[in-house]
């Protein structure tokens, strides 16, 4: 296949920047890149044209490197919620790649990104927080914060099974035990109002004992000397 070399006039993905000299194929250079624009045959007029193509490339380089760079303070303090479908053991269906970050990136925050600036190993397939590296420049790099949640209504959490007796929390022994013991205290409590009830009946006994032989004299020598008078 025959090749012609170019000077390349726009930055073309895969290819090269302004004012890069390139070689392609000649059906390539004449049949898209010629007619686009992106590119000039290799002459000594277009070889004085390489001066202006190298400064437009460095003003949109150092634009790009300047708006990244912002770009990448900002991204640094958000976080990306991405909802997704799990099943009822918590697991989610499917995975998260470098495309739906950049969606959810244009959807939550107006932030349009390519996503093979998105760098992930491997597909996000599990719930929880992830920090995604972006590669935003050849010069700038930024930490993004995806957070991945189930979008299914939370499980009904099923009723506990009643514990044995005398575990904590066993509803049925607090309260047979609450009666038992409220059983013992009644029981202790019955010796301790009969001894209040016996001390009055003591009291009275006491008042009521009949006079000693010696009084019973006494009272006799005292009406004897009563009826001498």
């Amino acid at each position: 296949m025959a090749k012609t070399e170019v000077i390349l006039t726009q930055h073309i993905i895969g290819l090269g920047g302004e004012s890069d000299q390139v070689k392609v194929a000649s059906g390539y250079a004449r049949n898209y890149l010629y007619p686009q624009g992106f590119a000039i045959p290799v002459s000594d007029g277009n070889r004085r044209r390489l001066e202006a193509l190298r400064q437009r490339r460095a003003e949109r380089e150092a634009h790009e490197f300047n708006t990244m760079s912002e770009l990448s303070k900002s991204i640094t303090k958000l976080t990306c919620l991405i909802k997704v479908k799990t099943g009822d053991d918590g697991k989610m269906f499917g995975s998260i790649t470098s495309g739906a970050i950049a969606d959810e990136l244009k959807h939550q925050f107006d932030i349009t990104l390519e996503k093979r600036k998105i760098h992930l190993e491997h597909p996000i397939k599990a719930l929880g927080e992830f920090e995604v590296e972006l590669r935003l420049h050849p010069e700038v790099k930024a930490a993004l914060k995806v957070k991945v949640e189930s979008s299914n209504p939370l499980p009904v959490p099923a009723a506990e099974p009643e514990g044995k007796p005398g575990e904590r929390g066993d509803g049925q022994y607090r309260e047979k035990r609450s009666v038992r013991h409220g059983a013992q205290a009644r029981t202790e409590a019955a010796p301790a109002e009969s001894a209040r009830a016996e001390r009055p009946r003591a009291a009275a006994g006491k008042a009521e004992k009949p006079a000693s032989k010696g009084d019973k004299d006494k009272g006799a020598k005292g009406d004897k000397g009563g009826s001498k008078a």
